[in-house]
């Protein structure tokens, strides 16, 4: 038991030291006010970001709204819950605890993962990029993992990590049930795999700009074979549901431009400062200038969207401590997982009035190069006790 409790002592540690970090390790965080479907609204200040053009008028500018559902589609799927265990729980009082490293293949070359992430610092200013022009191929979560055995085949557990590269961390819990645990008798009743179907949710905080949460479901077969009297080999494969939730929070899509500055602000429209303007006392900013760009405050539209994934891994136990690898890929592609269609505005036409209606996690017409979610891949690594 001691020695459990160092192991999950450095753990803790170790995920620990990887959040104290990512302030400055920020180079995947979300940048949704780069996501703009037209640059209608913005100043053309080459190396110095979004800026309000005053000549633009009421133009708003217009989200990518397609842009940040393939973003969210990639994303979920890298702090998803992992089915990294075989059928068969800890039992009766059994705990489990562990380390693991996820690794997730994304599109990096993608025009919303180029866009939509925060990108290097500048060592020499001290400021983000104004476009991220090598994004992470692959995105890394660190997690701790710790499980509890109940009566009755039911086991629950906890898991903490960090998205390497963001200020973002992800928790949650998972719990599984094994409904064909063990069978050792005769008539060839042990030669039958064990079965577990269980769920599990993450969600994520570090940003404000974005609210993403994934529940799953899943059902895995396994097998452990003895080896030598000293290890168990347990292959296991299954599948797992993804469902994803993401929503935007209240993005100012021209943030080097302080609109309450920018609109010659007075105070606000009560009795102690009336806007001679109106007739009515609203509260809104009263302005000696133009307050165009307070229209430039957008949420995006919600992201639901479903992804299928094969699980195939394998772990190998020597008395309580376990070694794991495992395999998530998509079982079919994004666009045909979620089959509907969105109306957005075409973007092309400068009146901002022309709309088209395109399935979001398929290639964007818009677009001149393929940008369709491509297939994913995870690669986890686990290590941990189990007593």
């Amino acid at each position: 038991m001691r020695a459990v409790g160092k192991f999950l002592g450095f753990a803790l540690a170790a995920v620990s030291t990887l959040v104290a970090g990512a302030a400055r390790a920020d180079k995947m965080d979300p940048a949704l006010e780069r996501l703009v479907l037209n640059n209608r609204c913005m100043a053309s200040v080459s190396n110095v970001g979004n800026y309000y053009d005053p000549t633009a008028g009421f133009a708003r500018c217009l989200p990518d709204n397609i842009g940040f559902a393939k973003l969210v589609a990639q994303l979920g799927a890298a702090i998803a819950p992992i089915p990294s265990y075989g059928a068969r729980t800890t039992g009766f009082g059994g705990y489990k605890v562990g380390v693991q490293g996820a690794y997730t293949t994304i599109d990096a070359d993608a025009p919303y993962w180029k866009a939509g992430t925060q990108g290097p610092v500048d060592t020499s200013t001290n400021q983000n990029s104004i476009v991220n022009s090598n994004p992470d191929s692959v995105l890394q979560m660190y997690s701790v993992r710790l499980a509890k055995g109940f009566p009755f085949g039911l086991e629950v557990a906890a898991s903490f990590g960090h998205l390497v590269n963001t200020t973002m961390v992800a928790g949650g819990g998972d719990v599984r049930l094994s409904v064909l645990e063990g069978f050792r008798t005769n008539l060839g009743l042990g030669y039958l795999p064990d079965l577990a179907v269980g769920g599990g949710v993450r969600t994520i905080t570090g940003t404000s700009q974005l609210k993403l949460t994934v529940a799953s479901a899943d059902a895995t077969l396994s097998k452990p074979f003895p080896i030598a009297g000293t290890l168990v080999f347990q292959p296991h494969a299954g599948y797992q549901f993804l469902r994803i939730f993401g929503d935007s929070g209240l993005i100012d899509m021209t943030p080097n431009t302080e609109a309450v500055k920018h609109c010659g602000y007075t105070g606000d429209n009560n009795p102690a400062s009336p806007d001679t303007r109106k007739t009515a006392l609203d509260g809104q900013p009263v302005c000696s200038g133009s307050s165009a760009d307070f229209n430039n405050n957008v949420v995006f539209d919600a992201v639901r969207l479903n992804r299928h994934r094969l699980n195939v891994g394998a772990d190998v136990r020597f008395q309580m401590v376990y070694f794991g690898v495992n395999v998530l890929a998509d079982l079919m592609p994004v666009a045909d997982a979620n089959t509907g269609t969105k109306v957005v505005p075409d973007g092309t036409d400068p009146s901002a009035t022309k709309t088209i209606a395109l399935n979001p996690y398929a290639d964007d017409p818009r677009t001149s190069d393929p940008d369709a979610v491509k297939s994913q891949v995870t690669v986890s690594v686990e290590l941990g006790a189990a007593f």
